[in-house]
């Protein structure tokens, strides 16, 4: 019997040794080698030789230049047309904004009879000439997914080729086991990232760009420091916005109360070093960092934006409006006025949202269904 060919396009290699939140590898591992034939490809990047790779049968690397990308990008077209006319593919997964991009124009010609475009957050179709492509290109062998029920609603309101009948929501998710796992304790954690055994940590992770709201974070804490002298700010990250931060830090007078840790390859090892988790972020397609801190068994506070609020709910955490210091500070009041017992309570009960609502099995049968229903629906 035949195999299904199944290509999975991503717009830059990014493959890491542990792959709980990877959710490309996640859909991957969905699919039975007995049934699919997958292969992971890549517009940009490749592994280093000693580094971790997908576990498709098979990757392609493109390897474009960021030039062979931009305008027309006939290079990168005609290349991944041929590999995929070589190949006759059955289905092709798209990543992100870039891939579905090639392909609403490629399989014009290619007619493959199953395409997956995957919306991971919000602004991708802002632009009305997109807007038009997804309305010209987007026959009936396309379907769409959103990350969250924002995102689909999101795309939904566009009103331009987007229908309730082909975009679907499936939420992200984690390996819970092997992110448990992989965590170390409270004391190793805490010792690894150079903080103190006796202090409260209020933790965040995520890059320094102002969407994700740190300066805000660093603001409401300022207003809390004197009061809870036992507690510190933690964010995990590297990125532009961190002179803008280390001068929030300086006008509050924050220094050893705030600490900025750069990047760490694998930061949800570290999360158990936390007792409390937030994410100021501005904007969010999930935010995946928020089920992170869940898997750590923290209480939640996080920005009450569409993506996140059900998850706050569901966790049972505090939601705060965006930019919101005053609400913000509140809410780190809150949590840091209870026990540390009340407080891993609370954590407990976001841990058991997220057994319920983001185990990693049910987002694998979720896709599997989509490609099976999918393909049915088109005779394949």
């Amino acid at each position: 019997m035949r195999r299904i060919k199944v290509l999975q396009l991503q717009p830059s290699f990014n493959v890491k040794a542990h792959d709980f939140a990877d959710l490309a590898e996640q859909i991957v591992k969905a699919l039975p080698t007995s049934r699919f034939q997958v292969v992971s490809a890549y517009l940009t990047g490749r592994p280093d030789e000693s580094g971790p790779m997908s576990v498709a049968e098979e990757s392609m690397y493109f390897n474009f230049s960021e030039r062979d990308l931009k305008g027309l990008r006939l290079k990168a077209l005609w290349k991944i047309y041929w590999y995929c006319k070589e190949n006759s593919f059955d289905v092709v997964i798209c990543n992100r904004f870039k891939p579905i991009s090639v392909f609403l124009i490629l399989n014009r010609l290619l007619s493959i009879p199953l395409c997956i475009g995957i919306v991971h957050g919000f602004g991708d179709f802002d632009r009305s000439y997109r807007q038009r492509q997804i309305k010209r290109l987007a026959g009936r062998e396309w379907c769409f997914v959103g990350v969250s029920g924002a995102v689909r609603q999101h795309l939904l309101d566009y009103r331009c080729g987007f229908t309730k009948k082909n975009t679907f929501e499936i939420t992200n998710a984690l390996d819970i086991n092997k992110a448990v796992a992989l965590q170390y304790t409270r004391a190793e954690a805490r010792k690894r990232l150079g903080l103190k055994a006796d202090r409260t940590y209020i933790g965040a992770v995520g890059r320094l760009v102002p969407v994700k709201g740190h300066a805000y974070l660093i603001r409401a804490f300022a207003l809390l420091k004197d009061e809870y002298p036992e507690a510190e700010l933690v964010i995990v990250g590297e990125g532009r916005d961190r002179k803008i931060l280390e001068h929030e830090m300086e006008v509050h007078g924050l220094e050893g109360r705030v600490h900025l840790l750069g990047f760490r390859p694998d930061a949800l090892r570290f999360v158990r070093a936390f007792d409390i988790w937030t994410m100021p972020s501005i904007s969010e397609g999930l935010g995946l960092a928020l089920l992170e801190g869940m898997s750590g068994k923290l209480p939640i506070i996080a920005s009450d934006i569409p993506a996140m609020r059900p998850l706050i709910e569901g966790a049972q955490g505090l939601a705060i409006p965006p930019r919101d210091v005053q609400r913000l500070k509140a809410a780190l009041d809150n949590y840091l006025g209870i026990s540390s017992a009340e407080r891993e309570r609370l954590g407990l009960k976001a841990f058991e949202y997220l057994l319920r609502k983001h185990d990693i099995n049910a987002y694998r049968s979720r896709y599997l269904k989509l490609i099976e229903d999918g393909l049915a629906e088109r005779a394949v």
